[in-house]
Order: structure tokens, then C-alpha cells, then sequence
């Protein structure tokens, strides 16, 4: 396994933990906004050992907050991340599994593609736009070998929340987080199992049909979250508790 990501001692402990478990891991720390360091990436992995037989784009980005107060680096930093990184190394392994007849590429999405909301929308663009590019790579590949799948989850219980925070905002979707360890499982079963897309939990695969016959009510009721949420920090600082 090759591990990719920004913090070096996160990525080195969990190496270790694979490495216990029996399976070599390297890791490769880069910075994936920038993409002279995600052709590196792939060159050193490729360097190391040969090829690339899966690739799982998990690197994502949240902001919560009013779209209009965000500001320009956090958004072009949200969209290199989450939709540009993912392109960009498919784009780049690709050509090694249509020659080899094999090869796996999970893109995680999230629900939020499905139903665009309050405080997150550049955030929801970027997981739409993921969710089409999936969907339509799928269409092209098949009979190929090489299989694309995208997995949606809903809120996952990780310090993503807390990353994504604006101004002291906390994500309502917090409370209804679920284990990470969920989500690592359902990509498990998908590369034995390859689909072109997975739910977590399952039961999300009504959220598109929800939008599309109740989204008249997320116009005028969602809004009332994130205002609230706004007020009550509001009035924390106010009170002293910044």
C-alpha cells in the first residue's frame, strides 16, 4: 500500500500498523493542491513497484459557512483537492490499467453531491462533480478490465468536522456521524465485489429522491440552520466565550 498525504507522522504510523498486519506500506508524503506533487506521486509509487492496481481518492476538503464570506484560497484549495486531485491521478493511472486489463479506482463522494445544502456549497459542487465524472468514466470503461466505483457516505465520524468549522460554526450533520471504519469497510467488499456505487449507510440511496420531491422544503427550511447556527456563535463571542 502507498499512503499519501500531507502529515508525515500520521502516514507513518498507520504504515506501521499495516506493515503488522502483514502487508508492505510505504509512505509518500505530498501535498495534493499542487500538481507537480501528485505526478511525483505516482511516479515514485510506479518507481517503487511497477505499477498501480488501485487507487482510492479519499483527500477531501469541508468549509461550513456562508458561500459568500469564503474565502478565494480555501475555495481553490477545496476544488485542487477534492475534485481536481481525483481527475488528475486518475488521469494519471489510467493508461497503465487499460494496457494491463486491470484496475480499480474508488473515488470517495459524500451524500452532499445529492442534496446541495446550506454552509456547504462549494463543498457539495465539488462531490457532484465527482459523482459525473465516476459515473461516466464507469460507462466508458466497461468491458475493459478496469472498474471505477464511487462510495457516498453521510457524515463520518473524523476531525473533518472540526477542520471544516468557519468562524466557531459546527456542522449540524455532526450528530449523525458514522464510524470511518464503516466506510473502510464498504470500499473493502467494493474491490471484491466492484460496483459503480455504494451507500453508507445503505439506506442513503433515497436522499436523490428526497431532493427531487422534497427539495422546495430544504429551499425554505434549510437556510434556518445555518442562520441559527450563525446567532448562536454570534452570541458566544458576544458573551465573552471567544
Amino acid at each position: 500500500m502507498a499512503l499519501a498525504a500531507r502529515r508525515t507522522g500520521r502516514l507513518e504510523a498507520l504504515a506501521e500498523e499495516i506493515v503488522r498486519a502483514g502487508v508492505p506500506a510505504c509512505v509518500f508524503p505530498a501535498d495534493l493542491t499542487q500538481e507537480a506533487e501528485r505526478e511525483r506521486l505516482v511516479q515514485e509509487v510506479v518507481g517503487l513497484w511497477g505499477r498501480i492496481d488501485i487507487l482510492v481518492n479519499n483527500a477531501g476538503l469541508g468549509w461550513y459557512g456562508y458561500g459568500c464570506e469564503m474565502p478565494w484560497p480555501r475555495a481553490h484549495e477545496m476544488m485542487e483537492v477534492n475534485a481536481a486531485a481525483a481527475v488528475h491521478l486518475s488521469l494519471l493511472v489510467l493508461p497503465q490499467m487499460m494496457r494491463s486489463g486491470y484496475g480499480h479506482i474508488v473515488n470517495l463522494g459524500s451524500i452532499a453531491g445529492d442534496i446541495p445544502s446550506q454552509g456547504v456549497a462549494l463543498y457539495c459542487a465539488t462531490k457532484s462533480f465527482l459523482e459525473s465524472w465516476t459515473t461516466a468514466l464507469y460507462r466508458e470503461l466497461k468491458g475493459t478490465g478496469v472498474r471505477v466505483s464511487l462510495v457516498k457516505p453521510g457524515p463520518v465520524a473524523t476531525e473533518f468536522f472540526e477542520r471544516s468549522s468557519c468562524a466557531g460554526l459546527r456542522m449540524p450533520a455532526e450528530r449523525f456521524a458514522v464510524p470511518p471504519e464503516r466506510v473502510a469497510e464498504r470500499v473493502w467488499n467494493l474491490l471484491h465485489r466492484p460496483r459503480r456505487v455504494v451507500y453508507v449507510p445503505g439506506w442513503y440511496r433515497i436522499v436523490p429522491w428526497i431532493e427531487l420531491s422534497f427539495g422546495w422544503i430544504v429551499d425554505r427550511l434549510g437556510p434556518l440552520l445555518l442562520q441559527r447556527a450563525a446567532q448562536a456563535d454570534q452570541a458566544f463571542r458576544s458573551g465573552g466565550g471567544g
